[in-house]
């Protein structure tokens, strides 16, 4: 998969995909606009972030890349590929209980705080994406 050398693009099954871990200088694109909204994307090799209508919606330390995320009410899901391990931060629902999926395997549930966030780690190789499933219980 490694990096969506758009930086951001949208995909037939209505989802979106983004970033570029192989990045050396910060590279950003604004109001890319999808399903009626509006997309920031600021992404290279030590952080990868998005920003839906203005506000949070990902962001990962290190960089990554994301393929086919699909949000709706019920929470999210995505591809994930970096060159290491990663943090993830997700913007949700605030105060709200989610059961959490990483590369098949049920890792339990979490609940994000007042701000709506939520961050998880996951094991990333290159070229090696891996499956996480963010579900409101």
């Amino acid at each position: 998969m490694a990096a969506v050398t758009e930086l951001i693009r949208s995909e037939a099954n209505g989802a979106i995909s983004f970033g570029d871990y192989t990045l050396g200088a910060k590279s950003k694109l604004d109001n890319f606009e999808h399903a009626g909204d509006k997309y920031k994307v600021k992404t290279f090799g030590e952080i990868t972030k998005l920003e839906r209508n203005g506000m949070f919606a990902y962001e990962s330390v290190p960089g990554t890349a994301v393929l086919d995320m699909l949000t709706t009410e019920e929470g999210m899901e995505f591809d994930v590929e970096g060159m290491e391990d990663a943090e993830i931060t997700l913007g949700l629902t605030e105060a709200t209980e989610y059961d959490i999926t990483v590369g098949g395997n049920q890792v339990g549930q979490m609940k994000t705080n007042l701000g709506g966030k939520l961050t998880l780690s996951v094991e990333l190789n290159p070229d090696t994406p891996v499956h996480v499933k963010v579900q409101k219980i």
